[in-house]
């Protein structure tokens, strides 16, 4: 099962898509967000950076009052406390400005999670189906579909590979030379896959997500997107990348113990290079059907 399931690996091979620039990859040092080619990425920075302010802008506040209610009322410069229990204005204003600030949360917040939740009408569906520990994808429209393993999945190694020193699951200089022969470095270690969703830029992309066995969630955080796939059912999910550019995900649910094994790699071309892309694959792929894995109670 496994030599047969790495037959779309080799065949995608011929097909692999040079000089794209690798854009959505967490680099080494930094914390932010990776670089937003969506607008629904955008909007969800957008949106962390107006709370960023909100809340920066209350801490400063609360730690400014605690400061000089410490230092104007304390025992020694106030000796005699005042002996009141109730003050209307504070108490209104406590009360109306919290609900204000929620108030204008949501008005920025409601407008993007509608965004996201409201699936247009796709230019290309893919269907993605998360499996303990790879993903198959299905060109709906086009009638073909893959299997995409991690590069040093065991399903990914072959023989010679094995006796040169590659172990699955390890990175070596076996496993670094295999990375190198697909076009990918070292650092691509734990996000490059054999195979990869292509689509082309400025188009929309609907993704049908589901799973075969226990809940995955398919997610590639430059387009900020992120959904479930939890067998016996099927959720959407939709992107229009602006760049083109190699962008990478992984699981994000807690599938098992090789859950760090089953990444996500995606790459936006132009049209004319995913037309070429398609037309190949369409005839690469013929017959080969992915590989999912089917529970069982």
């Amino acid at each position: 099962m496994a030599g047969f399931s790495a037959l779309p690996a080799m065949a995608q091979d011929a097909l692999r898509i040079d000089g794209l620039e690798v854009i959505g990859a967490p680099e080494d040092g930094l914390t932010g967000f990776q670089p937003a080619v969506t607008r629904l990425a955008q909007d969800i920075h957008d949106l962390d950076y107006l709370i960023l302010v909100i809340i920066t802008v209350i801490t400063l506040f609360v730690t400014g009052l605690m400061a000089w209610v410490i230092i104007r009322f304390n025992a020694k410069r106030n000796p005699t406390p005042a002996s009141f229990t109730h003050h209307t204005p504070v108490e209104i204003a406590w009360t109306v400005g919290p609900i204000l600030i929620l108030v204008l949360i949501g008005a920025f917040s409601l407008p993007i999670l509608f965004r996201q939740q409201e699936i247009p009408q796709a230019d290309i569906t893919i269907k993605a189906i998360g499996n303990q520990w790879y993903w198959s994808y299905e060109y709906v429209d086009d009638g073909f579909g893959f299997d995409s393993y991690m590069i040093g999945a065991p399903a990914t190694l072959t023989s010679e590979e094995e006796a040169a020193g590659a172990v699955a699951n390890l990175l070596n200089d076996a496993m670094i030379a295999k990375l190198e022969k697909a076009g990918y470095s070292r650092n691509e270690w734990l996000l490059a896959t054999d195979t990869a969703v292509v689509v082309p830029v400025g188009k929309t992309i609907v993704m049908q997500v589901t799973g075969s066995d226990v809940i995955h969630a398919w997610t590639i955080p430059a387009f900020g997107v992120k959904q479930d796939a939890v067998p016996g059912r099927l959720a959407e999910l939709w992107f229009n990348a602006d760049k083109e550019g190699v962008y990478f995900g992984q699981c994000s649910e807690l599938c098992g113990q090789a859950h760090a094994y089953m990444p996500i790699t995606v790459k936006v071309v132009s049209e004319e290079a995913y037309a070429d892309w398609i037309s190949k694959a369409k005839e690469e792929y013929a017959g080969i059907a992915p590989t999912v894995q089917v529970a069982s109670n």
